[in-house]
């Protein structure tokens, strides 16, 4: 039995942060529920008492959870045997209050329900912090429990601080839930709010796909009901001839987890058809699970129309450069017949403007149909237009291989006039004057440098001119050194000469 006047080594609890731990619990629900009496009537039974009671212990008063044998709902805490209990490590048993010192003018002890005998297993909060105590109380004077009572006691005690914990756990996360919901929603809100100030169009949707959300403009812009175009219903805001390359291309966005990026046309609320920029990327979790899509349409019409319209126009100006270079070769022509001693310098240029032609005709702007085959900024694609007049049919009699580099239209001319220059001179001289010669050309692009080595072989003998100062080597010099930045370095072997140029990558294309 414990010593009659014992004392905790800590009697003093701070009471704010009792008060704020006691708020975390739902008091009022158990106790409407009445999860704690069968707790309080086994208590009572166990040791044999006629009242037992779950106290919670606050700064003024200690109110009863639950309690048996009594109608009692609360006390004062200057009335409070549990005010004591609650601070004690194990069962505070008062064997006679009426010679207790600290209960001997309790009002409960004098008066109705004349407390003779207490004992109190103390509830704890996980904290550590003192709460209140279950208790069982007896008109009659007694020695104490048995070590069985007491060992009862303090586990239903314990029972009940655990159903008061699950209770506080769910208030919490009910709390937290909720506090989640709001931050959600204003979020939410907020998301709305801005989405609906934007010019373009908003929309969400699933990680499957499935479209959930569009703002105000996209509603504006069609003129559909709100959540019409939910799902897959925004499908027939598409034109026909764009549906199924808008769906294939959303679809595989969805499979991937790659950017959506498309242009196509739209139905507008007049019942037109209007361009936009679709656009979409996925938001993802810590793990890389994609949790939403967020999406935009950008009207894009006046800009799609603009830039047919200059495509058009280039493609003519473009057109009329390319019968210039035709013209200019025709008046080269016809004014070389009256002069025939000309006719040789008159036929070398002509070849060197058609050159300029093909290289132009390559980077020029191109309709669908006129496109060629090669890419347009590839300087094999330009090299295979340039030498095609001198390839025989069944075999190259120029071979091109290695690194393809970049190139734009201010490259393509020098370019096209060192490569004719080479060509024209293997064909009078070199390689190709014979049937069985024949020209490689090698690309290695560098990370700064571009090294091509045109490499002759299967021609007559060449041997070093004594004058480099002819106008077909000025012009693969100032094609290569002044306009591009390189170096031309030439080297009459044998076997065929040997031309290793080296031009800054940088030089290709802007």
């Amino acid at each position: 039995m414990t010593t009659l006047y014992s004392v905790p080594t800590s009697v003093g609890f701070d009471e704010a942060e009792r008060a704020r731990v006691i708020s975390a619990y739902d008091v009022a629900g158990a106790r409407a529920k009445g999860q704690l009496d069968d707790i309080v009537a086994f208590a009572a039974e166990l040791c044999g008492a006629p009242i037992a009671l779950l106290s919670l212990v606050e700064e003024e008063y200690q109110r009863f959870l639950s309690r048996s044998g009594t109608d009692l709902d609360q006390t004062p805490r200057s009335m409070s045997f549990c005010a004591h209990a609650m601070h004690h490590h194990d069962v505070m048993e008062v064997p006679d209050a009426r010679i207790d010192p600290r209960f001997t003018d309790n009002a409960l002890v004098t008066g109705a329900p004349y407390v003779r005998f207490y004992a109190g297993a103390p509830l704890v909060s996980s904290e550590g912090v003192p709460l209140g105590a279950l208790c069982v109380l007896a008109p009659n004077a007694r020695e104490g429990l048995t070590r069985f009572q007491r060992d009862g006691l303090t586990l239903l005690a314990k029972a009940a601080m655990g159903r008061l914990d699950d209770r506080r756990t769910a208030r919490e996360q009910a709390v937290s839930e909720a506090e989640a919901r709001r931050t959600l929603e204003a979020s939410d809100l907020k998301f709305r709010t801005l989405a609906d100030t934007m010019p373009q169009m908003v929309w969400s949707t699933l990680p499957d796909g499935f479209h959930d959300y569009f703002n105000a403009r996209w509603y504006e812009f069609t003129g559909t009901p709100v959540g019409t175009t939910d799902g897959e219903g925004w499908n027939d805001m598409f034109h026909p001839e764009d549906q199924d390359r808008a769906w294939a291309v959303w679809r595989q966005s969805l499979e991937t987890g790659e950017p959506y990026n498309i242009e196509y046309r739209l139905r507008h609320f007049d019942g037109t058809y209007r361009w936009v920029l679709g656009r979409a990327l996925p938001v993802r979790s810590a793990d890389g699970a994609i949790l939403r899509w967020f999406g935009t349409c950008t009207d894009i019409h006046e800009q799609k129309l603009a830039y047919e319209e200059r495509e058009v126009i280039s493609q003519e100006l473009s057109h009329r450069i390319k019968n210039i270079f035709a013209v200019i070769a025709g008046l080269i022509t016809f004014s070389a017949r009256g002069r025939p001693e000309f006719a040789g310098i008159a036929t070398d240029l002509r070849h060197r403007i058609n050159a300029l032609g093909r290289a132009h005709d390559f980077v020029r702007p191109h309709s669908a149909q006129s496109r060629p085959h090669a890419e347009q900024d590839s300087l094999i694609g330009l090299l295979g237009d340039l030498f095609e007049p001198y390839q025989q049919l069944g075999s190259d009699r120029i071979a091109v291989h290695g690194d393809d580099v970049r190139i734009d239209d201010r490259s393509a001319t020098p370019i096209a006039l060192l490569f004719h220059e080479l060509a024209t001179n293997a064909t009078k001289y070199g390689a190709l004057s014979n049937a069985d010669g024949a020209v490689s050309i090698t690309l290695e692009r560098g990370d700064t440098l571009v090294a091509m080595t045109w490499r002759e072989t299967g021609g007559p003998a060449v041997v070093d001119p004594d004058d480099r100062a002819g106008f077909g080597s000025q012009l693969i010099e100032m094609s290569a050194v002044r306009q591009l930045g390189g170096t031309v370095v030439r080297d009459w072997r044998p076997t065929g000469l040997c031309v290793a140029i080296t031009i800054p990558l940088s030089s290709f294309s802007r």
